[in-house]
């Protein structure tokens, strides 16, 4: 197992999961005077022993750079997994890997969201590149509501080479562009890897070769795409459905 150099989870959702997915916390610090879902925050801190501090907002305004709802958790460093262990989980659930890789997403926002959609939609594990690519910090944990906390993420220093691998496991490689088959015609049953390219840089033609097929979404607006997140979600679901069809 890989750590990233991410030490701090920020808002309540995100630090309740953690708390529910067992990370290693150090410590977590409330704002003064916050209220609602923190009493659940503290009543699990109690129970594994996690201390508590309150400290004035302006405090936790410095420790972050986006929203923190007036939670703060200081936790182990993230750890990311390796390819075949997303496998084995798909393997001990009795069920074909569904996996997605992502070349280039830069965006933290994007990259939560995806994770967010994966969870709920079933998907085993994410793949991202080490270069020129986000990896998961604290906006991006924050983004995804929590979602992080549950699922694998393996970080690799080549994707061309990770989707032989992928093939060589039994998985078919579908890659999000334009030009290839609608998705909603597309046979996505089977062990699938769902590739989506980086936010402005898309899928480099390298990559793009060493993949089955392409997979588009048809645009019938004036708007000529889809961004990241977005086409992500809308093709795990496809798969989704197509599996519990």
């Amino acid at each position: 197992m890989k750590e990233s150099q991410n030490d701090i989870i920020i808002g309540r959702n995100p630090v309740i999961e953690a708390l529910k997915a067992g990370r290693e916390i150090e410590k977590i610090c409330l704002a003064k005077g916050t209220t609602g879902s923190t009493a659940k925050i503290i009543a699990i801190a109690a129970e594994k022993n996690i201390p508590v501090r309150y400290e004035e907002n302006r405090i936790l305004d410095k420790l972050t750079t986006g929203n923190h709802q007036g939670v703060v958790a200081y936790v182990s460093a993230y750890r990311y997994c390796e390819t075949e262990d997303i496998i084995k989980r798909a393997e001990s659930l009795g069920e074909e890997p569904f996996i997605v890789l992502l070349a280039g997403i830069e965006d933290p926002q994007n990259l939560g969201s995806i994770i967010r959609t994966a969870e709920a939609a079933g998907v085993h594990g994410i793949i991202i590149p080490k270069r020129r690519a986000v990896g998961i910090t604290a906006a991006a944990v924050k983004a995804s509501a929590g979602a992080a906390e549950h699922m694998l993420c393996a970080r690799v220093a080549n994707i061309a080479q990770t989707i032989d691998k992928l093939k060589d496991a039994g998985l078919w490689i579908w890659a999000c562009d334009t030009g290839g088959e609608p998705y909603y015609d597309s046979d996505l049953k089977g062990g699938v890897g769902l590739l989506i390219g980086g936010e402005g840089s898309g899928i480099g033609n390298l990559i793009k070769e060493k993949c089955d097929f392409i997979l588009s979404i048809p645009m019938r607006g004036k708007i000529g795409s889809l961004n990241a997140a977005n086409a992500a979600s809308v093709l795990m679901y496809e798969v989704l459905r197509q599996r519990n069809g």
